[in-house]
């Protein structure tokens, strides 16, 4: 049995959560993920975006989100640019580990569209710029893991099936 990539976004709800931290790129890669769902036949009204204050942050939110029940998928959008020390990795590590976990724990698909990039042209580049948008890809894979999930039996996220 095979089952195709299924990328239509009707009546899937949909949280987004948002870093605050370089907003200026964030905000290109929510855009970006907004466009793609919105393209994809979602309504407005069934994408809820949650803001926190950095990507640290990311993976307490849509853990919350995930344990509510209310959504079919969630994407995770946020940067971290390198800078002089390890904080970096130390973050980056973070984000990835938690997100991983929110997968693992609650079988929400959870679409990753965290930048980690050397600096800010880079992230840039993948907010719109040259190297597309990290945020409609993140929101892609949500959606497809999302019908994915319905396809092997698990049904909406919302109903009791």
């Amino acid at each position: 049995m095979r089952y195709p990539a299924d990328l239509d976004a009707t009546r899937l709800r949909v949280a987004i959560v948002v870093a605050r931290f370089n907003h200026p790129i964030t905000s290109r890669l929510l855009d970006g993920c907004e466009a793609e769902l919105l393209r994809r036949g979602a309504s407005p009204s069934d994408l809820h975006v949650a803001w926190v204050p950095g990507a640290f942050e990311i993976p307490q939110a849509a853990r919350l989100l995930a344990q509510s029940a209310r959504y079919d998928a969630i994407v995770t959008l946020g940067v971290v640019i390198r800078g002089g020390t390890p904080h970096f990795d130390y973050v980056c590590r973070a984000v990835t580990d938690g997100v991983r976990e929110i997968v693992r724990d609650t079988d929400v698909p959870v679409g990753f569209g965290v930048l980690t990039t050397d600096d800010a042209d880079q992230a840039l580049a993948r907010a719109g710029g040259g190297e597309g948008n990290k945020g409609a890809e993140a929101a892609l894979a949500a959606l497809e893991m999302a019908r994915l999930r319905v396809a092997l039996g698990k049904g909406p996220l919302g109903d009791a099936s």
